[in-house]
Parts: C-alpha cells; structure tokens; sequence
C-alpha cells in the first residue's frame, strides 16, 4: 500500500507558475500509474494528467495540455506537476492518486490511492 502527500500548492497571480509535488511512502512511484487531478468547489473531481507505470506514456486533459507538464523522481520516490500560464479557473484543491494499471486511465475510479489535496487558489 501506497500513502501519497502532496506539497506545492498556494496563492499566484494569473500568469503564473506553479509545481505540485506528490511524495509516496510505502511502496515506489514507479508501481503504479500516477495521476493528477482536481477539485473546485460544487464541481465534480476532473482528471488532469497521468504518468504510465514504466513512465514512457503520459495523458493530459484537454483543459491544462500545453500548458502542464507530469513528471516522476524515482530517487526521491516523488512525481510532480507543473502547471503554468494559471488562471482564475485553475483555482481547485489538487491531488495525487496511484492506479494499479499499467496505462494512463482517466476515471478517478481506476486510482485506489489517493493523498490529501494540496490548494491552489489563482488571483486575478
């Protein structure tokens, strides 16, 4: 079993920058599929991005491609996501989780773990 904490979250002006990270205990990063996702409030959790299991294949949501970019440490057992040109819209609670398939999956359902949720909050 996998425990995920995210970091990297906070307040940025629109235009910004910002890299998430997502550290794991218990087991490698590289067991499992990683993914990104997020939270605003009264909406639904929306799929973001996801790293493959043997880290060759990514996906990214239409709403953050070219703008974001997934990445894995597999020394410092961390996968991150760096997300820039923010806006307002990005303003969500953000989070990790950890799929046991081998392929990016975007159904929030296909990730067993999850961590805690990291805020990001973009002014304008």
């Amino acid at each position: 079993q996998v425990q995920l904490v995210e970091s990297g979250g906070g307040l940025v002006q629109a235009g910004g920058s910002l890299r998430l990270s997502c550290r794991a205990s218990g087991r490698s990063v590289n067991s499992y599929t990683m993914g990104w996702f997020r939270q605003a409030p009264g909406k639904e959790r929306e799929f973001l991005s996801a790293l493959s299991r043997n880290g060759l294949t990514t996906g990214y949501a239409n709403s953050v491609k070219g703008r974001s970019t997934i990445s894995r440490d597999n020394a410092n057992n961390t996968v991150y996501l760096q997300m820039n040109s923010l806006t307002p819209e990005d303003t969500a609670v953000y989070y990790c989780a950890a799929s046991p398939g081998s392929v990016p999956t975007m159904g929030p359902r296909n990730y067993d773990y999850w961590g805690q949720g990291t805020q990001v909050t973009v002014s304008s």
